[in-house]
Order: structure tokens, then C-alpha cells, then sequence
């Protein structure tokens, strides 16, 4: 189950990076981002996209344990996007599955004795 998952993750990774260049050389960043905040919905559209950024933060703060490695992974998401995240994703996955299927097999840790 391991490397389909990753590969998912590159092949996603891939089609947005794609994806964001083809934006870049058709489109009017300036322009279009000044129309997509001066919409309401593009404004929660934003705040929607950076808080998902937030809360990968987070998850990646609590899984890496380098600084170094935490601001790598980190700092860049708010520049490039969920392709940083699925790259993340993909070169990670062995170790949050595993952490995810040990955390399965503890007791909640609100658990009365």
C-alpha cells in the first residue's frame, strides 16, 4: 500500500506543478489575484487555502523532530503550494503510516483505568 500512495503523491505533485505553469504563462497573476480578492468568496478561497497550509504546518511540525527539517518542509508550502505538501507526502509516507498504525494501537490517552 506504500508506494501506490506515493506515487499518487508525485503524480499530483507533477500535474500541479504543470498546472500552476500554465496558469503562469497564460495568465495576469497581478491582475487576476487583484479580481480574486476583491471577491468575497475569493477571499475565503484564500484564507481556506492558507489555513490548509496551517494545519500542514502543524502536522509536519509534530512529525519531523529537526528544526531544519521542519522549516524545510514547511516555509515552502507558503510559496509553492500543496505540490511542497504532496512531495512532503510522498518522501514521508512510510513513516506517518507507521505512526498512524501505532497510534491505532494505544489507548486513548483520556482513557479511565
Amino acid at each position: 500500500m506504500t508506494q501506490p500512495i506515493r506515487l499518487i503523491a508525485l503524480v499530483l505533485a507533477a500535474a500541479f506543478v504543470a498546472l500552476v505553469g500554465w496558469a503562469s504563462w497564460r495568465g495576469d497573476f497581478g491582475a487576476e489575484f487583484g479580481a480574486i480578492t476583491a471577491m468575497p468568496w475569493g477571499r475565503v478561497s484564500l484564507i481556506d487555502l492558507y489555513l490548509g497550509f496551517l494545519i500542514y504546518a502543524a502536522f509536519v511540525w509534530l512529525l519531523e523532530t529537526d528544526l531544519k527539517t521542519r522549516l524545510l518542509w514547511i516555509v515552502p508550502v507558503f510559496f509553492l503550494g500543496n505540490a511542497w505538501s504532496l512531495v512532503w507526502i510522498a518522501v514521508r509516507w512510510p513513516q506517518i503510516l507507521a505512526r498512524l498504525k501505532n497510534a491505532s494501537a494505544e489507548p486513548p490517552s483520556d482513557a479511565k483505568s
